[in-house]
């Protein structure tokens, strides 16, 4: 979720920030911002008003990296702490540009990375890789134009011979709009049209995706991959099958247990206020929780955390633009909002905490880190009991304390990583 690493020029500021990112490359235009913001606001429409054919459509291709040897692979991933064990291949990185639906289901343009590797099967069995919390536009796995935190996973799983589709997300990368940040319907579309459009532009490398697809992701992209796992088990896209799910260090259960956390500061406490205050942003734009930022923020942030969350202000902005604690952020009225929901935010929530609430029919392993400071752990056992109210056998895989930048929940992206890497090339 979030970090506050400075090195070099980045600030890694969890994965709620900023994540070794380089300039942006957004393509919205004020125009495009405006109508993306309006659509997600009104909640009007059903993705079912777009033709299903349309959804996944390519706009452009650019090709972002490549690197040529296994060598040059493994090379990339060790600079960015990232486990080298599985490397077999050198890759190829994309940007794919494609068409999909905002949050209430009018056209748009999102982005996502493609990570092919140079060798290996004709037709490849695909990982949909979900990232973790980033709020200026950068920090998507498009962005990067080398190994970093937020794109290693896909480079992982590609120079292990998988074909990794990594979607930035509405409102990130080059995606018009605002980012509407845990927001489950809007990442499941995204990233199942995202695997529509990589099955459109793999052929043209003389390659092929197969119709299964391993679904993993990490902190908010934990929700997410349990959205499409759902979304893919159902049905929607007949080509590809679900064959395993693998989150990692997810808020399953935002209102029970991650809420609770963030408010009673047994959590890190910045990364707290960072997670209050962009859920409350995020979700007023989308379901309209409050009429003014003072009903819920203090002075003098209530003129200001709005503006930190439209996509364009670094880790570094966030961090010094918000409290250090949760009791200077919030007024009583947005204590007592958030621990006692009601009207749109219980719905909501509801949504957003339905992730574990299905049997899935393939494997399904969580992972998580001992003591994480930003995922509160107790979401991993309360999915685990849900799957297992619907007779799943759910296998939850401790990943000790690994450490990242001073970060088990950072760490715990790197391990999980290298773990179900491992896992994935054990299934067929």
């Amino acid at each position: 979720m979030l970090r506050r690493l400075n090195v070099g020029t980045v600030l890694a500021v969890l994965a709620v920030l900023a994540v070794l990112a380089v300039l942006a490359t957004a393509t919205a235009t004020a125009t495009a911002t405006a109508t993306a913001t309006a659509a997600a606001t009104t909640g009007a429409a059903s993705a079912d008003t777009v033709h299903r054919s349309d959804r996944g459509r390519l706009v452009s291709v650019q090709q972002t990296t490549t690197l040529a040897a296994k060598e040059d692979a493994a090379a990339a991933l060790a600079a960015a702490g990232y486990d080298t064990g599985t490397v077999r291949f050198g890759v190829d990185a994309y940007r794919l540009v494609y068409r999909t639906v905002d949050p209430g289901g009018r056209p748009i343009t999102a982005s996502g990375l493609l990570v092919l590797p140079r060798g290996g099967e004709h037709e490849l069995r695909t990982v949909s890789f979900t990232h973790g919390t980033a709020s200026h536009r950068s920090d998507a796995p498009s962005s990067m134009v080398k190994a970093g935190f937020v794109s290693s996973p896909a480079i992982t799983y590609a120079s292990a011979g998988f074909a990794a589709v990594a979607p930035d997300y509405i409102g990130l990368g080059a995606g018009p709009g605002l980012h509407p940040w845990m927001d489950v319907p809007s990442e499941t579309t995204a990233s199942l049209d995202m695997l529509r459009a990589a099955r459109a532009f793999v052929p043209r490398t003389g390659r092929a995706l197969g119709h299964d697809v391993l679904v993993t992701g990490f902190s908010q992209g934990a929700s997410a991959a349990m959205g499409l796992a759902q979304a893919l088990q159902a049905g929607d896209d007949p080509w590809f099958r679900l064959q395993a799910v693998a989150p990692v260090s997810g808020a399953y259960d935002f209102q029970h247990a991650e809420l609770p956390a963030l408010l009673n500061s047994t959590l890190d406490p910045k990364s707290s206020v960072l997670y209050t205050a962009y859920l409350l942003v995020a979700w007023n734009r989308l379901h309209h929780l409050y009429d003014s930022p003072d009903e819920v923020f203090q002075a003098p942030y209530d003129s200001t955390v709005e503006t930190l969350f439209d996509g364009s202000h670094t880790g570094p902005q966030l961090f010094a633009g918000t409290p250090d604690t949760i009791d200077a952020l919030l007024t009583p009225h947005g204590f007592d909002m958030l621990r006692r929901p009601t009207g749109p935010l219980a719905k909501a929530l509801r949504v957003a905490d339905s992730t574990c609430d299905w049997a899935p029919h393939v494997p399904v392993r969580l992972y998580t880190a001992d003591a994480d400071e930003q995922a509160a752990n107790t979401n991993t056992d309360h999915c685990e009991a849900t799957l297992r109210s619907h007779g799943v056998n759910t296998t939850v895989i401790g990943l000790g304390t690994p450490d990242f930048a001073g970060s088990r929940h950072l760490g715990s992206n790197i391990a999980g990583t290298a773990a179900i890497v491992h896992w994935f090339s054990q299934l067929r």
